[in-house]
């Protein structure tokens, strides 16, 4: 029996594995929801916005390193699609993104709700295309595929309304033939790299997401040149439990003993990361990095020798060529630093901390409602979640709260939005990541700020029962922004959240709601949330007023920060 175009498309990404497609219906996508309903195998995720769907196939994608899929009817209903699908592209991980279109013969002639897909995803995609002949077909599905799956990136295709159902007049099956080859960089350029490393008498490594498949070789090289590791966030899932090399990350979110590992060194050797934040970056010394894609090489800082290839095979290659380091005082330094940071940071997850502070400074910093701390609630977290736990985070300062307190300890995984930076990424990506593991803890570090935005889509959760666990850091405030505003010596401004009683909200939706105002409950109320079948909402009132002190904190930012706290006192006198 010949097949529709839409049956095409389904049966191919049945046979890519493809388990879930998420997305809104609507009238341009009905051939590829009904031949969806018909296919087993391959699950129609209703969702109640389009963002919400990219973000969930987002997830799946990252999680699973294979295809993740969502779909978009004609117009708005793509446009929705946007943002999760720019948080795919920034993230490099293979996302296919099916959208509807007006009939064809009306294309061109500003029908109702006809918007151009091909110029809308320009940017964002590494392929895009619209079906105009049932006869493409397969033939235009498989290069969309093998676009994104190669490139790491977003494929958008494109199909009419009255496309879908129309058959094919040569059928076949889909072939993609999308196995990837593993490569190393050539000797010469090996030996540039192993003479700079052995003339060095301080490395430190800098590890990011690229290098997780490598952690054997990785540590290898961190104890053959006795080198302090900083990782990037999104290393810490593969780099942070049993590494006695690891000093944390760098940046707003790190910590003074990783910003001293690569002040202080002579070599800097990156190994799969493309770190952007040029201002972390050591000032003088030289640089090595490994990577697998030529373009990111030296593009954040100036190279004396750059090596393109999988971080795994390079190292295996490399590894030979080098000397044992004679002195492990830079590493031990680093790791001593890191030690005693760690401990202050315990001492600030206990509830009664404030009541350390004396004098002008505890003014500032006293939690006079004796409001929850964030950080004891990370730390909790942290004890009751499941040691395979899968840890999504919104951006802003539940991020710094993960990053700080919460160990990828055994199997445990983390996703985010850590390159494309958009608020609400939490509460969608853990819907994704429980339907790509429903017997997996799913654990959402959620903003109020980041659940409002796309607060309809708890509804979905709920519809589909997943048991995501969505713990809010309520601090009524748009927390990374008032941080920004202070250091800038502004007072605070726009950041103010009118916020409902989250764990009610959720309670309405038929969802289980608990709310924390009191920190003698809250050890109780994280471990009575993570054993409670089904979705709970955990909403923790915070403190507002906790700030979290970046690695390398500038005297600017401090005096900053003083500014901001005296003019909104004054503020506060005035109204």
């Amino acid at each position: 029996m010949t097949r529709t175009v839409a049956h095409v498309i389904v049966d191919a990404l049945k046979e890519l594995g493809v388990r879930h497609v998420f997305g809104v219906v609507g009238d341009a996508l009905n051939p590829l929801t009904e031949a969806i309903r018909t296919t087993d195998d391959v699950n129609w995720v209703g969702c109640r916005h389009e963002e919400a769907a990219a973000f969930a196939a987002g997830a799946q994608s990252q999680l699973s390193g294979k295809l993740g899929v969502c779909m978009g009817t004609v117009g708005p209903g793509s446009v929705h699609l946007l943002n999760g699908l720019y948080d795919a592209a920034k993230s490099r991980t293979p996302v296919l993104a099916i959208c509807g279109q007006v009939p064809l013969a009306e294309i061109g002639s500003d029908y109702f709700q006809e918007v151009d897909n091909d110029l809308l995803f320009r940017d964002v995609a590494v392929f895009r295309a619209t079906v105009t002949s049932a006869d493409q077909m397969p033939r235009m599905l498989e290069s969309a595929v093998r676009a994104a799956v190669s490139q790491g990136g977003v494929a958008v295709l494109t199909v009419p309304g009255d496309l879908g159902d129309q058959e094919l007049s040569d059928d076949r099956p889909a072939r993609f033939a999308l196995d990837r080859a593993v490569t190393r960089p050539d000797d010469p350029a090996l030996v540039k790299a192993a003479e700079l490393l052995n003339d060095a008498s301080r490395i430190t490594l800098l590890v990011g997401r690229g290098a997780r498949e490598a952690r054997t070789e990785v540590l290898r090289t961190a104890e053959l040149l006795a080198a302090p590791m900083v990782l990037t966030l999104k290393a810490k899932e593969g780099f942070e439990e049993d590494n006695t090399f690891q000093v944390g990350q760098t940046g707003l979110i790190g910590n003074p003993a990783a910003s001293h590992a690569l002040d202080t060194g002579d070599v800097l050797l990156m190994l799969g990361t493309d770190f952007p934040y040029r201002d972390w970056y050591p000032k003088d010394c030289r640089v090595v990095q490994i990577d697998a894609r030529e373009e990111h090489l030296g593009r954040r800082i100036p190279l004396d020798a750059g090596l393109t290839g999988d971080v795994g095979a390079t190292l295996r290659a490399l590894l030979p060529l080098l000397k044992a380091a004679p002195d492990r005082t830079h590493l031990d330094d680093c790791r001593d630093r890191f030690a005693r940071w760690q401990e202050g940071q315990q001492r600030l997850a206990d509830p009664g901390h404030e009541h350390h502070w004396t004098g002008k400074l505890r003014a500032v910093l006293d939690n006079r409602d004796h409001e929850i701390r964030p950080e004891a609630l990370a730390a909790a977290v942290n004890t009751y979640a499941d040691r395979d736990a899968v840890f999504t985070s919104d951006t802003g300062m539940a991020t710094v709260w993960l990053s700080r307190f919460v160990t990828m300890s055994g199997t445990r995984r983390l996703i985010g939005s850590y390159n494309l930076g958009s608020m609400a990424n939490a509460m969608p990506q853990a819907l994704g990541a429980q339907l790509w593991a429903p017997d997996r803890q799913i654990i959402a570090f959620c903003g109020d700020g980041g659940l409002s935005m796309l607060l309809g889509d708890l509804m979905t959760i709920k519809t589909y029962n997943l048991p995501v666990k969505l713990v809010v850091f309520d601090n009524r405030r748009l927390g990374m922004v008032k941080l920004e505003q202070e250091q800038a010596g502004l007072p605070e401004f726009g950041t103010q959240l009118d916020n409902p009683d989250f764990a009610a909200v959720a309670t309405a939706l038929g969802l289980t709601g608990i709310r924390v105002t009191d920190p003698a409950e809250l050890h109780e109320s994280v471990r009575r949330a993570f054993g409670t079948p089904g979705p709970v909402v955990l909403d923790v009132l915070t403190n507002p007023e906790e700030i979290a002190v970046p690695g390398k904190p500038t005297v600017t930012q401090g005096w900053g920060f003083a500014i901001a706290k005296v003019k909104e006192v004054l503020s506060s006198r005035e109204s």
